[in-house]
């Protein structure tokens, strides 16, 4: 039994967590038993009511349940946990078989249906080992990239100055441990794409890296978020939900803008990572997760700290092992490499026949500060593959903010209105959505800061974001 859990721990998986059902004890004991040898964690409830209350406090992912029982039967059990945790998978067990009760037991929801009798144990197991696979499959679908991964599965990070491969080294260092690391650095560095190479080159690789944007969130939402929450534990929870930190177990979690963070919600996190342990809002019962923490933020931390916003404790929690990304403008030769691998990205979704970039926009590219980082260089590249109609990227499909940069001539005198004329509207509206897309990015995903930075009101950028379908 040990070597089970050790080697379910070892791949970074954990196994579906049962919930067995039964009348009759021994039924319940033989198939608790059976299932926590194979490394399941399983509960035991010999009533309907019993495994109701189990229910309403915990989370199962395959529940067990004999159909005839004293009181409430099974059916009873099956469409209230499917009303209450309608993900769970659900097996009615009967040892008197009837064509009325199994076409009963299906048309309640039930997934599987299953006759007591001597193999009944290995129907279970099979039907337990088809559940595990189809959780497993399901994380890996939804969590992990969707892209091929070379060797060291840094090949989206690009750049090859002097820092950088200073921070491609330090990630194959760190990524092989357990420890928390702290990603500083401004907005749009890649603080994102390099807490996923750590992750894609760890133990964990196999299990989920999830994100989370803190400062999306208000405070009250990121808790449930972070923590899940039980069927009626506030208005609109409706159903059991798992959060963040029991989707990744065994992962990687990933918590963008952590600097935003409430400081009520800093003292629950500092909980959890001390103790090891979440609790969902409404529940009375924790649970263990093993979760690996990248935190990323812009935020100056010690002045957050000095000035009260960020608790001490907390940030050396996180940083055991910090890591701080330079600034695009601190590292321009690597500007030339970045366009032309955002143009041929771009060149091949649009379909479009451009084979490089003109030497006169290249040095507009180069000597531009880039406040929004490689973030704003890509949306910049974007916009210019899809307005250029020639061979190759010229100035005249460049921002304004790029022509004009440094006290060079008006940018007007820098663009060329080509004979067949361009598609003013279309221009407009991909600088309109630039500006949009930056502003929100600063502002951490928060409206209301990005309409004030944009210097509109709030209801103003509401127009513009429904406009852009952001």
């Amino acid at each position: 039994m040990q070597g089970t859990k050790a080697a379910i721990k070892e791949t970074g998986r954990e196994l579906p967590h049962i919930l067995v059902v039964d009348d009759e004890k021994s039924i319940c004991e033989l198939l608790e038993i059976t299932f926590r040898k194979e490394g399941h964690r399983v509960e035991v409830a010999n009533s309907v009511d019993a495994a109701k209350r189990k229910l309403e406090s915990q989370i199962f992912d395959i529940i067990i349940s004999d159909i005839r029982m004293p009181g409430e039967d099974g059916v009873d059990l099956l469409k209230f946990a499917k009303e209450i945790a309608p993900d769970s998978f659900f097996v009615l067990m009967t040892a008197l078989p009837a064509l009325d009760t199994a076409i009963a037991a299906l048309n309640s929801g039930a997934d599987r249906y299953v006759i007591k009798d001597h193999n009944h144990i290995d129907q279970l197991r099979r039907a337990v080992q088809e559940v595990s696979e189809s959780l497993r499959w399901k994380k890996e679908a939804g969590y992990l990239r969707r892209e091929l991964r070379r060797l060291t599965g840094l090949d989206n990070i690009i750049g090859q100055s002097p820092k950088m491969r200073a921070i491609f080294d330090l990630i194959q260092t760190v990524a092989p441990q357990t420890s928390r690391v702290l990603i500083t650095g401004e907005s749009g560095t890649g603080k994102e794409l390099v807490a996923r190479a750590i992750h894609e080159n760890s133990l964990r690789a196999q299990a989920p890296f999830i994100t989370i944007n803190c400062g999306a969130f208000p405070e009250t939402l990121l808790e449930s978020e972070l923590f899940g929450y039980m069927k009626g534990s506030f208005t609109g929870a409706n159903e059991n939900r798992q959060g963040l930190f029991q989707a990744a177990h065994g992962g990687t979690l990933f918590m963008d803008e952590i600097g935003n963070m409430s400081l009520t919600m800093q003292v629950k996190l500092y909980r959890v990572l001390q103790e090891g342990k979440v609790r969902p809002i409404g529940s009375t019962e924790e649970s263990d997760v093993d979760v690996r923490i990248i935190a990323a933020t812009n935020k100056d931390f010690e002045k957050e700290i000095a000035e009260g916003r960020f608790r001490e404790d907390l940030y050396y929690r996180l940083s055991v092992i910090p890591i701080q990304l330079p600034a695009l403008r601190e590292r321009r030769e690597d500007i030339p490499l970045l366009a032309r691998h955002f143009l041929e990205r771009f060149r091949k979704t649009m379909e479009k026949p451009i084979e490089g970039i003109s030497p006169e926009a290249m040095g507009k590219l180069e000597a531009y500060e880039w406040p929004g980082n490689v973030r704003e260089l890509e949306n910049t590249m974007e916009r210019a593959v899809a307005l250029e109609t020639g061979k190759e990227i010229s100035v005249r499909v460049l921002p304004e903010r790029i022509l004009g940069y440094g006290g060079a001539a008006p940018a007007a005198q820098g663009i060329e209105i080509p004979e067949e004329g361009v598609d003013f509207e279309k221009v407009v509206a991909s600088t309109e959505r630039f500006y949009l897309q930056a502003a929100l990015e600063k502002a951490g995903g928060v409206r209301t800061r990005a309409s004030e930075f944009l210097k509109i009101t709030y209801r103003s950028f509401r127009h513009y974001a429904k406009k852009h379908s952001l």
